[in-house]
């Protein structure tokens, strides 16, 4: 039976994927958020989804609907303080999730880092053998009726997924990450440990992660990875090149195939594992992981690139050292023989200020770096550390850049440079490639 329903922080990047799916699905469905762009309304407003300012007055025009509350408001909100006072049908962003996990074979990737990458390629190959419904991180969603699969990127902040309860699970990592919420990575280890005791037939686990090793569940574990003496899905004979990886699997000493991705970097490698994992798990003919992998495409902010003449514009979510590393390792992979330089937004003051030293080290692996001022938080609008004190820690720090000034990015030729960062270093790269193109008319 087709609903209403109504989202408070329709552009969220979980919130705008949940709404393509009850779109998709039949439903009538509508929201609101902030009017400043971003890149996760374009999908909603090319589904037809009508996205509202924030206004107390929605509330009382739209009673009729039920109302998902997007996990960042507080009940100070003028438009959950509303809902509240009338006393209409509120459910949270996880309570809507689940939902959608009930309905059918569902798959819940979760993990520290590399969670939105494979959620997205386990989507593209599930979708591809059987009706698939999925939710992405990137602020992508697609409904099916009746779906036979619903994968679902499922975050540890603020233990949002506590609440689902999904047949299978991928966990990528364990490590402290959100510092602004868990005290230290015994108490991330804990909301991993409380999500795997919801999983309800098997949990496929990165096998080299220490704290993964420790976890314990009514469910089946797996481990993948490389080691054939611990891990029970074992990639072997692993080849990379610039147009991708290629690598051997097996299970429990059971030759499945080979298997190649057009993605770079080790740990795109152990993404696609788990993918293969969890598919021959629920009897995915092997032919068709083969050719789904081969054909997958990436998902937004995930080492996209763009081409401008000799210059290599990547752009990357990666935020937090462990990611930068996985990021500038998939850059030399790609372009063996360019100089590779980064430009970074680090991401929070607390972030920083817990991994000034691991950002350093990470960041060293890129010819030059040039920094951002910290993207602070609606929590955090100031800390005590600049960009300009990480930079300090930088033997290839080479300057500052802001969004009204990235000349020092000028004199590069034949160059990559990865933009990275999980506030707005979008806005530096576009300004970026505006210079250019009145520095350089051969790109133009």
């Amino acid at each position: 039976m087709q609903k209403k329903y109504y989202f408070i922080g329709i552009k969220g990047t979980g919130m705008g994927p949940l709404a393509q799916i009850l779109h998709d699905q039949g439903n009538e469905v509508l929201g609101s958020d902030i009017t400043a762009f971003t890149y996760t309304q374009a999908p909603l407003e090319a589904a037809g989804i009508e996205i509202l300012p924030f206004d107390a007055k929605n509330i009382d025009a739209n009673q009729d609907a039920t109302f998902i509350r997007g996990n960042a408001f507080d009940d100070e909100q003028e438009e959950v303080a509303r809902a509240l006072q009338l006393g209409v049908d509120m459910i949270t962003y996880p309570e809507a999730v689940e939902e959608q996990i009930q309905q059918s074979t569902s798959v819940g990737v979760a993990g520290a880092h590399g969670k939105t990458s494979t959620t997205g390629l386990l989507a593209h190959v599930l979708k591809n053998v059987a009706p698939t419904s999925y939710l992405i991180g990137d602020g992508t969603g697609r409904g099916v009726p009746n779906s036979q699969f619903f994968v679902v990127e499922s975050d540890e902040y603020r233990r949002h997924f506590e609440g689902y309860t999904p047949d299978y699970a991928i966990l990528t990592n364990i490590d402290y990450d959100h510092p602004d919420y868990f005290t230290d990575i015994d108490d991330v280890t804990t909301a991993f440990e409380e999500f795997a005791g919801h999983v309800k037939k098997a949990i496929f686990a990165w096998g080299d992660d220490p704290h993964l090793r420790q976890l314990t569940s009514t469910a089946k574990i797996y481990y993948y990875g490389t080691n054939p003496d611990q891990d029970d899905f074992v990639a072997t004979n692993i080849h990379k090149d610039t147009h991708g990886s290629q690598f051997t699997v097996s299970f429990h000493g059971k030759e499945l195939g080979e298997f190649r991705v057009p993605l770079f970097g080790q740990h795109n490698v152990l993404n696609a594992l788990a993918v293969i994992a969890v598919c021959y798990t629920e009897k995915v003919d092997l032919d068709s992981i083969q050719e789904y992998l081969a054909s997958y495409q990436g998902v937004k902010r995930r080492f996209s690139e763009k081409k401008l003449a000799d210059i290599t514009i990547i752009d990357d979510y990666a935020h937090h050292p462990t990611e930068i590393t996985a990021t500038l390792d998939a850059a030399r992979q790609k372009y063996p023989n360019k100089e590779v330089v980064a430009i970074f937004q680090p991401h929070t003051f607390s972030r920083v200020i817990a991994y000034k030293d691991e950002y350093a080290k990470s960041l060293e692996a890129a010819d030059k770096v040039y920094l951002a001022d910290i993207f602070g938080s609606a929590r955090e609008q100031k800390g005590a550390i600049t960009s300009e004190d990480l930079g300090a820690a930088i033997s290839k720090f080479a300057g500052m850049v802001s969004e009204d000034d990235v000349s020092a990015l000028a004199p590069y030729h034949d160059a990559v440079m990865v933009f990275m960062g999980a506030g707005d270093i979008q806005k530096y790269e576009f300004a970026y490639q505006k210079l250019l193109g009145q520095l350089r008319p051969d790109l133009s």
